[in-house]
């Protein structure tokens, strides 16, 4: 096949790119393919912790992808003998919880699935780790260790870190990035893919391709997207994460909570639209920005139509405050009413369940977003102390996710 020219397929590649490394080898390295005819390997490993794929996880795949429509080799890594280890990358302690292989391999078969909607599998290799690992004897092992010394271990960032507050590195650790650099000798890759974290393991691995008389890999890495709090990593741990096999309208949901200074790191991570294009929207208003971004990578992942309803549902039950398709039930206690069947506005979103304290509903009932429907006629409330009289059936606001229909319990 033929390659597209360096300098086009440079404009490509840099899009959302935090660091090369080293930058000025990759040029040579496109060149060297063009000429020859030969597409780099592009490698990229993924450790099954766990089966769900976020936003976060598809930037570096986004990146492999473009490299497979320029016409190179796509090498997925999928690291059921890294996993058993755990990434110490960014922690800041040991990771705790072991995972079995069969639970490793269900997730692998999970995950591959959903990679699928991100790069061509059918023309990608997949190796598992495991697979020259498992083969490797004491000696062996050794041997490779013995490529290492403590002294390089502990100029990570995260050891480093663990070091100065004293906190345990245990040895299987120390083993992680040594294996994540002998997985790039063994399928000899050309370019490794993956977050800034990740710099170490990359630069390990040059050296050992050398030390093996191989070409060495260039790192590309990517920023870390930022979750739906606009401040932390996106991950499902913190419950600020959006799910690419999540419902079109839950992801909807959750690209119009964004904060709006977030905006352009998801367009430009997330989307191909032409940057100066997303200067332009992001000039206008900020919802329709969020809607633009949601129904763009809604559309990637499902497809136009779903990401089309998506986002006139949330227009009609969110947006213009219209009543959602789906009003959870919630029992109230006879007990908490008084003699004419009242209770207090505050206690009543707290007991729904509505808000965590009564201090958040008195929030927002200054804020003008409680109000209850009976029979649809809508009573806005206006101060915490207002007495409610309770009526079977009838729907309380107190926000614009949080709903409920009221039942009434012993």
């Amino acid at each position: 096949m033929s390659f597209p020219p360096v300098d086009e397929q440079l404009q490509i590649l840099r899009r959302g790119v935090e660091k090369i490394v080293p930058e000025e080898e990759l040029a040579a390295k496109l060149q060297k393919s063009r000429e020859t005819n030969t597409p780099l390997r592009v490698k990229y490993g993924i450790d099954p912790t766990a089966a769900d794929v976020h936003l976060g996880h598809t930037v570096p795949l986004r990146k492999m992808r473009q490299f497979q429509d320029l016409g190179h080799q796509a090498v997925i890594i999928i690291g059921n003998a890294t996993a058993m280890v755990g990434d110490p990358s960014g922690r800041d302690e040991a990771r705790t919880k072991k995972l079995s292989e069969e639970d490793i391999e269900e997730n692998a078969k999970y995950y591959l699935n959903q990679v699928g909607k991100v790069i061509d599998l059918d023309n990608a290799e997949v190796h598992r780790n495991g697979d020259w690992f498992g083969k490797m004897g004491l000696v062996e092992i050794l041997n490779l260790c013995g490529k290492v010394t403590v002294a390089q271990l502990l100029t990570r960032d995260d050891f480093a870190k663990r070091m100065k507050a004293e906190v345990p590195i245990f040895l299987h650790e120390c083993l992680y990035p040594v294996m994540q650099a002998w997985d790039s000798v063994v399928i000899q890759s050309d370019v490794e893919l993956g977050g800034t974290e990740q710099l170490y393991s990359f630069m390990l691995a040059r050296d050992l391709q050398k030390d093996q008389s191989q070409n060495q890999q260039i790192g590309i890495m990517s920023p870390i997207l930022v979750g739906t709090d606009g401040t932390r990593r996106m991950g499902k741990s913190l419950g600020n994460y959006i799910g690419i096999s999540e419902s079109p309208y839950e992801m909807m949901k959750k690209f119009m909570q964004l904060p709006d200074d977030v905006m352009k790191m998801y367009y430009e991570l997330l989307t191909g639209i032409d940057l100066d294009e997303v200067d332009q929207i992001l000039a206008g208003h900020p919802k329709e920005a969020k809607v633009r971004l949601g129904k763009t990578v809604i559309s990637e992942y499902h497809d136009e139509t779903a990401a089309e309803d998506a986002a006139a549902r949330w227009q009609k039950e969110i947006g213009e405050g219209n009543l959602p398709s789906e009003i959870p039930e919630k029992s109230l206690s006879r007990a908490l009413l008084n003699e004419e069947g009242s209770i207090q506005a505050a206690q009543l979103l707290k007991e729904l369940e509505l808000v965590p304290s009564t201090s958040q509903a008195i929030q927002r009932i200054k804020g003008g977003a409680v109000f209850f429907l009976i029979d649809g006629e809508k009573t806005k409330i206006a101060d915490r102390g207002d007495w409610i009289k309770i009526v079977p059936g009838m729907i309380v606001r107190a926000g614009k996710k949080d709903w409920a229909k009221v039942q009434l319990g012993e």
